[in-house]
């Protein structure tokens, strides 16, 4: 059996459609059947894929970007500072999460003052400003020794005062009054090119002349 072909349509932008013609054979009585099969459109028809695939991935990318752009001030902030400085201390950082620098502490913080700012891990830990061109060479954390609340400072006193369940601190964090049964934590304190730096405390608390618990 030998199908013939046959070409319907003439002339530019008729569909061109092809049919096949079998012819009777001894297995297949019956009348003749025909089979339509559609020519290929021309390429002009449709648009290309390539061109769509790079639109989108083009305007995908562009979003992204931007998105990407405005979350990483936000997700910056929650991240823990990471060790820096000569001596692998963490760089302090403001409310803002911006590097804590000497002369720009001293000059909005005054002698006695004790304001926080982000340690080691995150932790929130006091500088301790101790006159007109110096602070401390110890921060104080602020994390209560009794369920883990922030002690504020309360500069009347004199005193880290808890207002959770009424734990009290002296001056420079060392218990005075329970329920909280240790001291606040320490951390050492350094001045690079003017950079303030946390590092971690591992020696004999001074306060109480024991092993640091928080080692």
């Amino acid at each position: 059996m030998k199908p013939s072909i046959r070409d319907s349509g003439r002339g530019p932008g008729r569909v061109r459609t092809r049919f096949i013609m079998y012819s009777r054979c001894p297995y297949d009585p019956g009348t003749v059947r025909m089979t339509q099969i559609p020519a290929a459109s021309s390429s002009g028809d449709v648009p290309g894929m390539g061109r769509r695939q790079f639109m989108n991935l083009l305007t995908f990318g562009s979003v992204t970007g931007v998105a990407l752009g405005a979350l990483y001030p936000v997700v910056n902030y929650f991240i823990p500072p990471r060790p820096a400085g000569g001596g692998g201390g963490t760089t302090a950082k403001d409310a803002s999460g911006n590097g804590v620098t000497l002369s720009g502490w001293l000059a909005d913080h005054k002698e006695g003052d004790r304001s926080l700012v982000q340690g080691l891990k995150g932790d929130p830990t006091y500088l301790v400003v101790e006159g007109p061109e110096a602070i401390g060479n110890y921060g104080i954390n602020a994390i209560c020794t009794h369920l883990g609340c922030v002690v504020p400072w309360n500069s009347g006193a004199n005193k880290f005062m808890c207002p959770c369940h009424g734990s009290q601190y002296d001056a420079t964090g060392k218990v005075v009054r329970g329920p909280a049964p240790l001291s606040l934590a320490l951390a050492h304190v350094s001045v690079e090119n003017d950079n303030v730096f946390l590092s971690q405390w591992t020696e004999t608390d001074f306060r109480t002349g024991d092993k640091p618990w928080w080692v």
